[in-house]
């Protein structure tokens, strides 16, 4: 009887596993490979914002060492002026991890020196839905060339595979925790 109950528990937890869906919570690495750092140009960290939604739930992460930078909230006005008039709050350990909990526009910069200035800033606007990192993924395949004279095939586009490949592996890891309880 005890068995039993525990298998009906069991499924009942993945099924309500599998209903739930995925978490579409991002983390998102501000200025990707580059960092929290000072770009090559004043519009980088608006460039690397751009293609992006933040969502609610979302997280940001500026990558630096303590020392070298830091993170500084602030208002729009003094995002502006590069300024800390009216400072929300002030990071200096590194690396900084933010949770997004709510919506509307925020403000970031860089506190040392001449940084701000030169475009150590990020500007974003977290929303209500989910958070992406811009435009799906998708890489090119490159045609094989043959030695002869035939023009090659234009590149084809291949989406990514990750949320089926997650949610494989989740149906996979439960399936694996169930089994494990009978022997």
């Amino acid at each position: 009887m005890t068995k039993m109950k525990i298998t009906l528990f069991m499924l009942a937890a993945i099924a309500g596993c599998l209903m739930m869906g995925s978490v579409s919570a991002m983390t998102h690495i501000v200025g990707g490979g580059h960092g929290w750092r000072l770009p090559d140009n004043q519009t980088f960290f608006e460039e690397w914002a751009k293609p992006r939604t933040f969502g609610v739930g979302d997280r940001l992460v500026f990558p630096y060492r303590p020392g070298s930078n830091n993170v500084v909230q602030i208002d729009k006005k003094d995002f502006e002026d590069c300024t800390q008039k009216n400072v929300i709050d002030m990071y200096y350990l590194g690396p900084t991890i933010l949770d997004l909990n709510d919506t509307g526009d925020f403000y970031y910069y860089c506190g040392i020196g001449k940084h701000c200035e030169v475009g150590q800033k990020l500007h974003i606007k977290v929303v209500k839905g989910e958070g992406s990192s811009g435009s799906p993924f998708a890489f090119q395949i490159a045609p094989i060339h043959s030695v002869t004279d035939t023009p090659a095939a234009a590149p084809i586009s291949i989406a990514s595979s990750a949320s089926s490949v997650q949610n494989f592996g989740m149906v996979f890891g439960l399936l694996a925790f169930l089994l494990s309880l009978f022997t």
